[in-house]
């Protein structure tokens, strides 16, 4: 198909911030997608930057590329992968009636390849809105993906989300001018940005897939308590909340995923984490946070966790966490701004030790025996929203006595 006057027709976005050692094998794989794949459409190749000082422009500029390419930079000390997703939403807005689709890879993949290309932008050209990644992945990664945003989203909303904060994604013109017209929170232009974005689809009533790609090779990193936990979560839970008649009532029964087939698994990256280090985190934010948590758990739960940091025995089992994070999500409701940052805050060591009682049960599994673990908890926090549910009615008849 011949390019149409007037614009691009496909946008290529590369989020980035200090890539420069790690851009151009991005840029080259992407390149050459768009030319085996996609060689017939007008195409661009957008490096959206937050003013990198390791010059990361001039590694991406330095690479010969069939596709043309162009720099788009945040003002200095503006940052959030969120702001340079806003800024190739609205360069793709500027392209008119021309656009077909755009697709976003991040900047510190090892594993890409052109086939990423046509995996995320097919669908789009077939008629899909919105395309998420589906990959193989160590046990170990993605620790906020397996332990909160998945099982969250599956046991509210019924969606089978597997990679909601992937970092892969491809989208339609509709769903790109959805929004370019719909305000973006603040958490949204920093970490959140990929919940935003998946929890929009979902909400929006978009068409979605998900396409494999294989193993995901990239700059992986242990478990954090930094400001990412906060932005992913406060983002979720936010629009969790925003969307309550969703899930309150009874809600839709679970449904199926689309799976795009077409890329060999294969063995995901070798990942080691610090067990001690993690339990060490564990215990000292949650004795710093021991107050809020006593205050929004139940006393039983509360005694639970409290037994299994101070005994060093981390048996924190998929149902006690499902509670955990659904009384805090309903604490967070009720909460002022101050005391939805410190819920936010208090719930990262939980999350932690989550995490740690999975990598005990996991360590020496197969990756196959982990997944289904992880489909295990997403099932539990299905099976838990009735007490969610008794949580917001024993509030209701508190406020009636």
């Amino acid at each position: 198909m011949g390019a149409r006057r007037g614009g691009y027709e496909l946008v290529i976005g590369l989020p980035s911030f200090m890539e420069a050692d790690s851009i151009g094998h991005v840029v080259r794989q992407v390149d050459q997608g768009l030319r085996t794949y996609f060689g017939g459409l007008r195409s661009i190749i957008l490096n959206l930057d937050n003013h990198s000082e390791d010059d990361t422009r001039s590694a991406f500029m330095a690479v010969d590329t069939a596709a043309p390419k162009k720099y788009i930079s945040t003002p200095q000390y503006v940052r959030g992968k969120g702001n340079n997703l806003m800024n190739m939403v609205r360069f793709a807005a500027r392209q008119g009636d021309s656009l077909r689709a755009a697709a976003v890879f991040d900047t510190d993949l090892r594993s890409i390849t052109p086939e990423w290309v046509r995996q995320l932008v097919g669908p789009v050209i077939e008629g899909y809105d919105f395309v998420l990644p589906w990959y193989r992945r160590h046990q170990f990664d993605g620790t906020i993906t397996n332990h909160l945003c998945y099982p969250l989203i599956f046991g509210l909303l019924g969606e089978r989300v597997r990679q909601p904060i992937g970092g892969e994604y491809a989208f339609s013109p509709k769903m790109l001018s959805h929004l370019n017209g719909i305000p973006w929170p603040p958490m949204a232009r920093l970490y959140g940005v990929d919940i935003f974005l998946s929890l929009t689809a979902i909400s929006g009533g978009h068409r979605l897939c998900q396409a494999e790609l294989g193993v995901k090779v990239h700059k992986a990193s242990a478990p954090k308590l930094g400001p990412m936990f906060a932005q992913v979560v406060t983002t979720l839970f936010d629009m969790l909340l925003a969307r309550k008649d969703r899930w309150t009532g009874g809600g839709r029964e679970p449904g199926g995923m689309v799976t795009i087939g077409g890329i060999e698994t294969g063995s995901p990256q070798e990942l080691a984490v610090d067990m001690g280090e993690m339990k060490g985190r564990v215990r000292g934010e949650f004795i710093r946070h021991r107050d809020i948590l006593k205050g929004i758990l139940n006393g039983y739960l509360f005694r639970q966790i409290e037994q299994m940091v101070d005994e060093d025995r981390y048996r924190y089992g998929s149902l006690l966490w499902a509670q955990t994070v659904y009384e805090s999500l309903h604490a967070y409701d009720r909460g002022n701004a101050a005391a939805k940052r410190g819920i936010i805050e208090a719930l990262k060591p939980l999350h932690l030790a989550r995490a740690v009682t999975f990598n005990y049960e996991t360590f020496r599994s197969s990756m196959d025996y982990a997944e289904e673990l992880v489909e295990e908890q997403a099932r539990a926090f299905r099976s838990m929203r009735p007490f969610l549910a008794g949580l917001y009615e024993a509030k209701a008849g508190g406020a009636k006595r």
